[in-house]
């Protein structure tokens, strides 16, 4: 007998067993002992760091990157890498699916997070976001010369930022048109001939015989539900980040082209069959 999905509803909220609730103690204790003690341990060596370095972080990124590996060994979650990053300066987009992206993209390699600039007033994540060097953004056209700015200081500085062009998150099962506008301080004299944006396309695998959209977030989707779903569950399943090739900004005549051609990519190394683990 084969399991159908209704792709056109989110996927039935669960109640969860005596073991369900077991595994979500455990988990959880285990990723916050994990996060939380990493953010201790990134805030004391930072402030080291800072009066030595200041704006380059030679250490703190790898702790970041510690904590963010370690949490796929806790879910029990198998965690892949393909392709290789680049080590120009430069940018990295990728499609957006949960959450979880930003684990499996911190975790893949040493990144700075752009965020809107709500989040940095969440409890927790707003915490961590700032103390791991998240650069917060409003979506303003009046804030463009200011956002470029920002964007040109901290890629000259060889920080790799990472934005999800689609503008939200989905059920992980398709890729949404790139949004142009965040590729504009792409273009600033003092960046487009020094820069290259890569792509990359974030692949989740649910766990056999759940709905493949098991660990998407997307729409209203309660993040403490889905978390408690994810921590929750007996058999885990897997992603994959998937590394393309460079793109030179100079290559490119304005941000449209440039976010056209990063969305075709990543949407294609989405679509792969070849993405099966084996």
């Amino acid at each position: 007998m084969t399991t159908t999905w209704d792709s056109d509803q989110p996927p039935p909220k669960r109640h969860l067993t005596l073991w369900g609730m077991l595994r979500v103690a455990l988990r959880g204790v285990l990723l916050a002992l994990f996060v939380f003690g990493g953010l201790v341990v990134l805030l004391l060596l930072r402030l080291i760091e800072r009066p030595i370095f200041g704006l380059h972080r030679p250490i703190t990124p790898h702790i970041t990157q510690m904590v963010c590996r370690a949490a796929f060994w806790v879910l029990g979650m198998r965690f892949v890498r393909r392709g290789t990053p680049m080590e120009r300066r430069g940018a990295v987009v990728a499609n957006h699916t949960s959450w979880l992206d930003i684990f499996a993209l911190n975790a893949a390699k040493r990144i700075y997070f752009v965020s809107k600039s709500e989040v940095a007033g969440w409890p927790g994540i707003g915490w961590l976001a700032r103390a791991t060097g998240t650069v917060f953004i409003r979506r303003d056209r009046a804030e463009a010369r200011s956002q470029t700015e920002v964007f040109r200081t901290r890629l000259l500085a060889g920080h790799k930022l990472l934005f999800f062009p689609e503008g939200t998150s989905t059920d992980g099962l398709q890729v949404l048109p790139f949004k142009a506008t965040l590729f504009e301080a792409f273009f600033d004299p003092a960046l487009r001939d020094e820069i290259a944006v890569q792509p990359v396309s974030v692949i989740y695998h649910a766990p056999q015989g759940e709905d493949p959209r098991f660990y998407g977030w997307w729409g209203d989707m309660s993040f403490g539900a889905h978390l408690l779903t994810t921590l929750a569950a007996r058999k885990q399943g897997a992603v994959e980040v998937v590394y393309h090739p460079p793109l030179p900004v100079a290559d490119f005549a304005g941000r449209k082209a440039l976010a056209q051609h990063c969305e075709a990519i990543v949407r294609a190394g989405h679509a792969d069959p070849r993405s099966g683990l084996q």
